[in-house]
This record gives structure tokens, sequence and C-alpha cells, in this order.
């Protein structure tokens, strides 16, 4: 039996993130209210969908990896970036 969602303000959700975020994380699922009026869910993952975006984070590191010859160093990469 699927548990019901539970309602929330934006103003709650945003008030309250890191808290609804664990109860996400033990299977909470979340409808985000804007004025009364049903506008978002937030609930876990299924595995199906991790399992995509880890494909997609995969593949967006290899077409990175693929544009830059020679080694890699880390503490160089995070320095430029701090740059910006």
């Amino acid at each position: 039996m699927e548990a019901k969602m539970q309602k929330v303000s934006a103003f709650e959700a945003k008030t309250r993130l890191s808290e609804l975020l664990r109860e996400t994380e033990q299977g909470a699922t979340f409808v985000i209210c804007r004025r009364g009026k049903e506008v978002a869910q937030l609930g876990p993952l299924t595995k199906r969908e991790q399992k995509m975006n880890f494909k997609k984070m995969s593949s967006s590191f290899r077409e990175v990896r693929s544009r830059v010859s020679g080694k890699i160093n880390i503490c160089e990469l995070i320095e430029e970036g701090r740059r910006f």
C-alpha cells in the first residue's frame, strides 16, 4: 500500500528542505503547493532513474575527457575553477 503524500507550502518546503530531503531518503513523498495549488512533487528516485542519471553522468564525463589531451591534475583544475 502506498503512503499518502504530504502537502507542504513552497515556503515550508524552502524552510525545511534538509528535513524533507532526509524524509524523502526514507521513502516519503511530498506535494509542494503555491497559494494552495499543487505545483511540484518531491520524492525518492527510483532505481531506474538513479541508473539513468549515472549513465548520463558517465557519458558526459567521457565526452569531456575525450576533449582533453594529456594528464589531468585535479588540484590545478580546482584552482582554475576558483579563478572564475
